[in-house]
């Protein structure tokens, strides 16, 4: 690790950087440590390409499209970010050699080792693929050996399985001698790319030499189209094994669950990664871990911090790639039991298929009588949904298949939850105190002693948690400092009650209580940094990106986040603005999307102009309800005489663009709930959660 340099960032997010792990054309890795000790890896782009908006923009999908993967074989996601106008993504910290590094160093592996290396790459990207992504850039140099065994890094050009190859000019799609030949065509790619990728991954492991060679990158692609695969140095009894990976063709590859039980290593192999050379060098970068965590000075007492070192790459892209040779005995023969073609889709994916007009989509699962008939909590964190139970205390359900996971009975959900990190969430018991646990386990992080009647919002760097108290003043736990760090009354005439909404962005929260009254605090002191009075008719959620706060009511206004002045407005087409205005935003990719006197519309982040609306549904939606963003779609929830949610076309440019997708409106009135997160939205309709995929 190197130090800090002139222009590196002290602080991005939640993490505290400690020195630079590595950097490339494309940005700089970082390594970061949380308030509860956890080391992260922290990829930030080059500020001369976070002004490419496209690019920014994609940084940052493909982040959160990453989330979806929680296999123990990768190095997750765990959060992704824009400041100060750059974006940044966090990944886990794993502490162990590259495969590059360690053949490097000791060699090629063993029979027992490759073997080992195969099954657990393989299972790896069964439940890569099985979230719908495909991780388009296996190579050495993107797994990291650790004692627990390979773990794959850097989903840097992951994209769903339906998405054609995309690059930014002079950049190839993945690294060359690596990639299929599909993506060096830009034609569609399908998992079996991956497979193609493991197999020359698998060729390095077994013999130390690459399986496509040359003395550049051209002569390269031309070996992967139309040669060979260099296998003369790869043991026999691995060559057979190997072989079919990297068939030209994507139909001819095995799929991953074949190359699992064909290179099923001894009884014990797992101990691979623990014993010999190896083992004593993963040792050792444990060590440095331990030595990067102690030097930090920032663990927490009484929290073992993540003993895992994060070690990537940041290439600039590398060219195109790789073909091989013909199946062989083993994959022609394979069982039954394996599926008839290397790109057979797995039953989970979610990316793959296409919304038939007016057909509402199968749902993924549910619908389920998990909650009280008025429950209106919901919100996915990591891999739950988590609702009000129907005995009180908030549940958790697998965002997989609806299977419940946990209950925390002493949890108060009236006061709500709302996410901290991209692993953690903070609710409140029936004291008030306020609670931090982790979604996945439901083990508790830390509690603060306070007064809590409602949760407002989380600071974005996830430094403070603020609320509402009992006494209907508005205050701010310090979640590092774990103590309420100020409390605070609303503005002279403005009165603040449980029905209020709130937002947070950078050194401000945006209030809005129940008679349609803005407010904003400062983060440090709690003191009144702006208002903006008589703006709406009801309680409406503003919408915060970077230093632009967007607000619903009269007209659909954006502000300057520190000084509340006006940027742009947009009026009301409403012939009544103070009941049917505006009602509250949500940001896209370069547009607000609101609900103006029952019509959706899209309105430009930048000028405040709208290209029209793009729905018209008789008025029948309510506009204090904000669209749910998710994928390419936008969901609304219809009020008036109907009930259900619909789904509206958001590919500006394409033929579907605004249009009704399909209406779902199952044999229920509302109200209705929704919320949406990995390729998935949820629904929650009298006590009934459903979860349905997105396209």
């Amino acid at each position: 690790m190197q130090p800090l340099g002139f222009g590196d960032p002290i602080r991005l997010g939640p993490y505290r950087i400690a020195g630079v792990l590595g950097e490339g054309g494309m940005g700089k890795v970082y390594a970061g440590q949380d308030s509860s000790g956890r080391l992260a890896a922290v990829k930030v782009l080059r500020p001369e390409l976070a002004h490419n908006r496209d690019l920014a923009q994609r940084f940052l999908r493909e982040a959160r499209t990453a989330q979806a993967v929680t296999s123990t074989g990768v190095a997750r996601v765990v959060g992704s970010q824009t400041e100060g106008g750059r974006p940044w993504i966090a990944t886990e910290y794993l502490s162990g050699p590259t495969l590059e590094q360690a053949i490097t160093d000791h060699g090629p592996l063993d029979d027992v080792g490759v073997r080992a290396l195969a099954g657990a790459l393989a299972s790896t990207l069964q439940e890569i693929h099985a979230v719908g992504l495909i991780h388009r850039d296996l190579k050495p140099a993107n797994i990291v050996l650790t004692s627990s065994g390979p773990r794959i890094i850097d989903f840097g050009i992951a994209r769903p399985e339906h998405g054609l190859t995309l690059t930014t000019t002079g950049q190839a799609p993945a690294t060359p001698g690596y990639g299929a030949p599909e993506q060096i065509l830009g034609q569609r790619v399908s998992p079996s790319a991956d497979v193609f990728s493991l197999g020359a991954v698998l060729v390095y492991a077994a013999s130390g030499r690459r399986a496509y060679e040359g003395a550049h990158v051209a002569a390269v692609q031309y070996e992967v189209v139309h040669g060979s695969p260099a296998l003369h140095a790869v043991p026999q009894a691995l060559r057979a094994l190997i072989a079919p990976c990297l068939a030209k063709e994507p139909a001819h590859r095995p799929h991953p669950s074949a190359v699992v039980k064909a290179f099923t290593p001894p009884r014990g192999a797992d101990r691979f990664w623990r014993k010999g050379t190896l083992g004593r060098q993963i040792k050792e970068h444990e060590a440095r871990t331990d030595q990067l965590t102690t030097a930090s000075g920032t663990t927490v007492p009484g929290v073992r911090p993540s003993r895992r070192l994060f070690l990537t790459s940041l290439a600039a892209g590398g060219a195109v790639l790789a073909v091989g040779g013909g199946a062989t005995a083993w994959w022609l023969n394979r069982g039954p039991d394996l599926p008839e073609a290397a790109d057979a889709a797995p039953a989970e994916l979610l990316t793959s298929g296409e919304y038939e007009r007016g057909v509402p989509p199968t749902p993924l699962w549910g619908p389920l009588k998990a909650a009280a008939p008025s429950a209106s909590m919901l919100l996915p964190v990591r891999d739950v949904v988590m609702i009000a139970g129907l005995s009180g205390g908030i549940t958790a359900h697998r965002v997989t298949d609806g299977r419940q996971k946990w209950t925390l009975p002493r949890v108060s959900p009236s006061a709500g939850v709302l996410r901290l990190t991209d692993e953690q969430f903070v609710a409140a018991d029936a004291t008030g105190n306020v609670l931090a646990f982790d979604a996945s386990t439901s083990e508790q992080r830390w509690s603060v002693p306070a007064s809590a009647q409602k949760l407002l919002a989380t600071a974005p760097d996830a430094s403070l948690v603020y609320f509402l108290t009992n006494d209907d003043e508005v205050a701010a736990v310090d979640t590092e400092g774990r103590k309420v760090r100020w409390t605070a009354g609303a503005p002279a005439g403005i009165s603040v009650d449980p029905a209020a909404v709130a937002g947070a962005g950078p050194g401000r929260l945006v209030v809005c209580t129940a008679d349609g009254q803005y407010f904003a605090l400062d983060s440090a002191t709690g003191d009144v940094a702006w208002q903006l009075g008589g703006h709406a008719g009801t309680a409406l959620t503003p919408a915060i990106e970077e230093r632009i706060v967007y607000v619903g009511g009269k007209s659909l206004l954006a502000l300057d986040l520190e000084t509340g002045d006006e940027v742009w407005s947009a009026s009301s087409q409403s012939l009544n603005p103070d009941q049917d205005g505006w009602g509250s935003p949500v940001t896209t990719d370069d547009f607000i999307a609101a609900i103006d006197d029952g019509r959706l519309y899209r309105v430009d982040k930048a000028s405040g102009t709208d290209d029209g609306h793009i729905s018209w549904l008789d008025g029948t939606l309510p506009s204090r309800t904000p669209p749910v963003v998710q994928g390419h779609t936008l969901w609304i929830i219809e009020g008036g005489t109907s009930s259900g949610v619909s789904a509206f076309g958001n590919t500006p440019g394409s033929e579907s663009d605004g249009d009704l997708l399909w209406t779902y409106e199952p044999e229920s009135d509302g109200p209705w709930h929704a919320a949406g997160a990995d390729n998935r939205v949820f629904l929650l309709n009298k006590g009934s959660l459903v979860a349905l995929p997105v396209f």
